[in-house]
């Protein structure tokens, strides 16, 4: 959600203001804190120009600019508002596709705007809600650039204008389709299509003279994209054949190629391969993590169930079922499904639930999407329930038990009576979990990958799921839950509410004691250093500039005993 806007922001000016606090953030300008206009802001240079906005440095030296405070003097020594196209021009590094992406962002947030009318998102089922969630990610500029979508796809595929769908699908030579699977096909797909469905497409399989053949889902759009090109020569030798649109309908979820489906909300969400890039990835699913995921999403559900630390407080949305066409061949990643629990089937009577995300939105009568929540339990109290259900959970897993999430706002689901937080559910895997085999409280049940997939075997500490130091597990938790995550509930409470950020992150910091101090972690906890000086930040804007550049940098940490200090913005 857009960090320090809460009236509607033009989306080019909220494009160039992530832009700007992106580049000072990654240290790609040195921004030096100064006066503008009367009130605290940076200075820079970039490409021979001075550039400006208003702001300060939030936690953990994030900078929060001012919606619309960006500008650039020209070289006749004239402040005026800065527009996209010359500040992506005067980008370092290749900015050539980053420029692209940048306007195909301002493009999409424009045609939502002429084209989807939002209405109060407080009272929609969590299904509803996660399609309704437009504002994407609140730091990384091109946040809904989607590159390889038409306004077209946008329309057809995209979760804001909520259109329904069926999945394509495909019968695959067994030498090229691997799968892991809970059940035999025919019980799997009948439970999760239905058994109509199943008959119908084996009816197709047997007409299409390919009765051995295992079937898999493609996104239409993905279908649409492959079909004339990378996967012409497996239709034309006759190893993948197409056997069209069929099953229950499905609507995308904010993550684009997530689907939930819409006939039975219960039912399994279907995660898709898809050849588009968006924010700063190409949305294909590696290929090696697909038939891992149900094993990894059983080690966590039962490192959870067998804590009574947790299992009360967090649950595990599975990823319990995977199929990869072409695994090791030129289709690899392209074609690919994951089945992960839904939502609305881990809910238990009265339950409801919302993605994290929307904790730091604001609907379109100006107030925050929490606030009726805070109004009726007090912003105090239901600070300190949000750091026992949403932080320590996540907290703990890293402290307990060695297991490191990557716990961003998509990726954390709060359960909530009446606005009264509950449960964590944390959800996407299958390539976003790490260890490291010394910190693991029980190093013999970790999986052992290597049977299911070569790849893993002998694989290089820092290649998958295993990494080489405890640092880095503490990285991948600290930057996704506090730095990109918390942080924007904190600064909204703070804008919103009077509720103070240093405050919050003092309760924050307590907790992580109080929970060590309780449950006999303090040395565990030490051991992960979160207290150092400073800790280490991915650099998401820099990596596409140049991929050769530095994979993080060092940002100042709030937990640091020195106290780093949080300086209000203006």
């Amino acid at each position: 959600m857009p960090s320090r806007c809460d009236a509607p922001e033009d989306a080019e000016a909220r494009v160039v203001r992530q832009l700007a606090a992106a580049l000072i953030y990654e240290e790609l300008v040195e921004a030096v804190p100064t006066q503008v206009e009367g009130t605290a802001g940076f200075v820079w240079t970039l490409d021979g120009l001075r550039w400006r906005a208003q702001g300060a440095t939030g936690p953990f030296g994030r900078p929060r600019l001012r919606p619309g405070s960006v500008e650039v003097r020209s070289r006749a020594g004239v402040w005026a508002a800065a527009r996209l196209d010359a500040f992506a021009s005067a980008l370092p590094g290749d900015a050539g596709e980053l420029g692209r992406e940048l306007a195909r962002t301002v493009a999409l947030c424009r045609w939502n705007a002429a084209h989807v009318h939002r209405g109060d998102r407080r009272h929609l089922a969590f299904p509803e809600l996660d399609a309704a969630l437009d504002e994407g990610h609140p730091y990384h500029p091109s946040f809904k650039a989607r590159t390889g979508f038409s306004d077209d796809d946008h329309r057809r595929f995209g979760p804001e204008a909520g259109a329904t769908f069926q999945l394509h699908w495909l019968a695959v030579a067994p030498e090229r389709i691997d799968a892991a699977l809970p059940a035999d096909e025919a019980t799997f797909l009948g439970r999760e299509c239905g058994p109509e469905t199943f008959a119908e497409l084996d009816r197709r399989r047997m007409a299409a003279d390919a009765g051995g053949f295992g079937l898999c889902p493609i996104h239409p759009w993905q279908w649409a994209a492959l079909k004339d090109g990378a996967l012409a020569p497996r239709l034309a030798d006759g190893s993948i054949r197409a056997l069209g649109p069929a099953g229950p309908r499905y609507r995308a979820t904010q993550s684009v190629r997530t689907l939930a489906n819409v006939d039975d909300p219960a039912r399994a969400n279907v995660k898709l391969a898809m050849n588009m890039g968006n924010t700063s990835a190409l949305r294909t699913i590696e290929p090696h993590s697909v038939t891992v995921a149900p094993a990894l999403s059983d080690w966590l559900a039962g490192i959870v169930a067998g804590d009574p630390g947790l299992n009360r407080r967090l649950a595990i949305q599975r990823e319990y079922a995977g199929i990869v066409v072409d695994r090791d061949g030129p289709l690899g990643g392209q074609i690919a499904a994951l089945w992960r629990e839904s939502v609305p089937a881990l809910l238990e009577p009265g339950e409801e639930a919302v993605p994290f995300n929307a904790l730091m939105a604001t609907e379109r009568d100006g107030a925050p999407f929490i606030d009726r929540w805070l109004r009726r339990h007090g912003a105090s109290a239901w600070v300190d329930r949000l750091i026992e259900v949403a932080a320590l959970p996540v907290w703990r897993l890293l402290a307990a038990h060695g297991v490191a999430t990557e716990s961003h706002g998509q990726n954390m689901v709060l359960v909530h009576r009446d606005g009264w937080p509950e449960r964590l559910v944390l959800r996407d895997f299958h390539d976003s979990v790490e260890v490291t085999p010394d910190f693991l409280a029980a190093p013999d049940a970790f999986p052992n990958f290597g049977t299911i997939d070569p790849i893993y075997r002998d694989a290089a500490p820092d290649a998958y799921f295993v990494m080489s130091s405890v640092e880095e597990l503490r990285a991948l938790v600290m930057d996704a839950l506090f730095v990109f995550n918390l942080t924007e509930v904190s600064d909204l409470l703070a804008r919103r509410y009077g509720f103070p950020e240093a405050e919050f992150w003092r309760r924050v910091e307590r907790a992580l004691y109080a929970h060590a101090a309780a449950h006999g972690l303090g040395a565990r906890q030490a051991r992960l250093g979160f207290t150092a000086p400073e800790i280490a930040v991915e650099r998401l804007l820099a990596r596409k500039l140049d991929p050769g550049s530095a994979r993080s940098r060092a940002v100042p940490n709030i937990f640091a005993p020195s106290g780093a200090r949080v300086r209000e913005a203006s």
